[in-house]
């Protein structure tokens, strides 16, 4: 994988071959960046990577000038991964070996976008619980974002804050935003 934009650039990453990931493909990683881009100011917004896996989202934010970056994964390997490729880089991504779900329902955060990245075979439920979970417990700021990636084959358009999804081959990403958060 490698760094798309920013301080860090076209920087390869290679993970270990062991740890229980996909990470998102370039191409659909430049593709979401390009639709961000058009909204934030990277430098002034934080950030939540669920099922962070290798970091590689967390560390596109951090190249683009975001300071704020929480990851999450429940696995120590991902984990030990990003917090020695954060130190490599020299940028600060706090990292919580965590269940997402548990780390949601308990978590004080508030953040502008919530990106998860859950394993493809979840069941629908189970994409659809992050969603719930982040809007009942109003976890992002006011005009804040949650990203979900998933398969082609999984439809998440009838949770009440889905917005709208960007397909890229095989991957699709589902954008979720209380539209009605001046009314709150």
């Amino acid at each position: 994988m490698r760094i798309i934009s920013g301080k860090y650039k076209s920087k390869r990453i290679t993970a270990p071959k062991n740890l229980p990931v996909r990470p998102t493909t370039d191409m659909a990683k430049e593709s979401l960046f390009n639709i961000l881009n058009n909204s934030y100011y990277f430098e002034n917004i934080s950030v939540l990577d669920l099922f962070a896996g290798t970091g590689n989202i967390s560390y596109e934010f951090a190249s683009r000038g975001t300071e704020t970056i929480y990851a999450v994964d429940a696995h120590y390997a991902c984990i030990k991964f990003i917090n020695q490729t954060a130190k490599d880089l020299g940028v600060n991504i706090h990292s919580y070996k965590s269940d997402v779900y548990k780390f949601l329902e308990k978590t004080p955060l508030k953040t502008d976008i919530i990106f998860a990245d859950p394993p493809y075979d979840f069941e629908e439920n189970q994409f659809l619980k992050i969603a719930n979970i982040v809007f009942e417990r109003e976890l992002l700021n006011e005009d804040g974002l949650l990203i979900i990636e998933h398969s082609k084959h999984t439809d998440l358009s009838q949770h009440p804050f889905y917005s709208y999804e960007k397909r890229y081959g095989g991957n699709v990403f589902s954008f979720f935003e209380n539209i009605n958060n001046d009314e709150l």
